[in-house]
């Protein structure tokens, strides 16, 4: 995969992007009721709170769901490839890549952590591979 589709960054998502083109994956935690949510969104969807700060994950994981694309087939994918729910250790869950493996081998329950790989394109993505001692 040496490009892919750049992420639309808005200005509820601006500090999540930012933070993985430095290596961090950054998650919103509720100033208010204190839970952590993603996709960052402007609001607590659970208390209706507008105050959050921005909370450094574990980046450690399992995958949830997941499945593997076939059609229609996209320019930038090398198949085959697998598209996962990941839930971190934080209670939330995130869409992503499992990369690392092949994908006959990807697992629900599967333990994971991320890693984030910078395409040629110099899009940077937080991608998830299985934990070896987990």
């Amino acid at each position: 995969m040496s490009t892919r589709l750049a992420p639309t960054v808005t200005p509820d998502t601006a500090f999540f992007w930012e933070g993985v083109a430095e290596g961090w994956l950054l998650l919103q935690r509720c100033a208010a009721c204190g839970r952590f949510r993603h996709p960052p969104r402007p609001m607590c969807p659970w208390c209706r709170s507008l105050e959050w700060k921005a909370v450094e994950a574990s980046g450690r994981g399992t995958v949830f769901s997941f499945v593997m694309p076939a059609h229609p087939e996209l320019p930038f994918m090398e198949y085959p490839y697998v598209v996962a729910v990941v839930e971190l250790e934080e209670g939330t869950r995130m869409v992503t890549n499992i990369v690392g493996v092949g994908p006959g081998e990807v697992r629900m329950g599967m333990a994971v952590h991320v890693t984030f790989e910078t395409f040629d394109n110099g899009v940077v993505l937080p991608q998830f591979t299985p934990e070896v001692d987990r």
